[in-house]
C-alpha cells in the first residue's frame, strides 16, 4: 500500500477536516519516532509506520457511537497489512482489548493521544502557531490535568517505558515532527 491510496482510503472514510488534520499529525508523528526508535529503517518501514498513523482513525466517524469497534472496523472493511492493521487496532487497546506488542504499536497508542494535548497547546499560545511553541510549554500544560483532559496522560508516558523515551524527548519528538507540517495541519 503506498501513501497515495492511504490518504485516499482516510478522506473516503473521514469527513472532519480535523480528524484528517489529526491523522497527518499522526502519520507525521510516526515517521519520526520509526527513525528515532531505529535510526537504520529502510524507507519502507518509514512508509509503514506513516501509513500506521495516517489510518489510525480512519474509521472514527463509522464507530463513534461503538468506542469498542474504533480501530476494528477499518481493519475489516480494507485489506491492510498485518503489522498496519494490529498496531490500528491496538491503538484503542482500551477498548478494543487489542493488547499492543511491538514498537510501532506502542508508538501510535502514545502519539495519538499527545498530538491532540499539542494541539491544544497550541490554540492557547499567544501566537496560536505551534512553531512558536516549544516542548517545555507543552510538559507545563502536560502537567495540568484540567487542560485537554480527552488527552490520555497516563497513555502517553508509556513512552518511557514501552518505547524506552523519556516523556520530555517524547514531547519533542512529536512536536517537532507537527511543526514540519505546521502548513497542512493549519497551525
Amino acid at each position: 500500500m503506498t501513501r497515495e491510496e492511504a490518504y485516499q482510503i482516510l478522506t473516503a472514510n473521514l469527513k472532519n477536516q480535523n480528524l484528517i488534520k489529526h491523522s497527518l499529525a499522526a502519520e507525521a508523528a510516526m515517521r519520526d519516532l520509526c527513525v528515532f526508535l531505529n535510526p537504520q529503517a529502510t524507507s519502507d518501514e518509514i512508509e509503514i509506520w506513516g501509513i500506521t498513523g495516517l489510518l489510525h482513525d480512519a474509521d472514527y466517524e463509522m464507530s463513534f457511537e461503538h468506542p469498542e469497534r474504533h480501530g476494528m472496523l477499518i481493519t475489516e472493511k480494507v485489506e491492510l497489512p498485518a503489522e498496519i492493521a494490529h498496531a490500528i487496532q491496538a491503538h484503542n487497546y482500551q477498548n478494543t482489548k487489542v493488547e499492543p506488542a511491538t514498537p510501532m504499536d506502542w508508538a501510535i497508542a502514545t502519539c495519538d493521544q499527545l498530538t491532540g494535548l499539542i494541539v491544544a497547546a497550541t490554540l492557547i499560545s499567544p501566537t496560536k502557531k505551534i512553531n512558536d511553541i516549544k516542548a517545555d510549554f507543552v510538559l507545563k500544560r502536560f502537567g495540568e490535568k484540567s487542560f485537554a483532559k480527552g488527552a490520555d496522560r497516563t497513555v502517553i508516558q508509556l513512552c518511557e517505558t514501552k518505547l524506552n523515551i523519556p516523556l520530555p524527548k517524547f514531547v519533542e519528538i512529536v512536536l517537532s515532527s507537527m511543526q514540519k507540517i505546521s502548513n497542512d495541519l493549519g497551525l
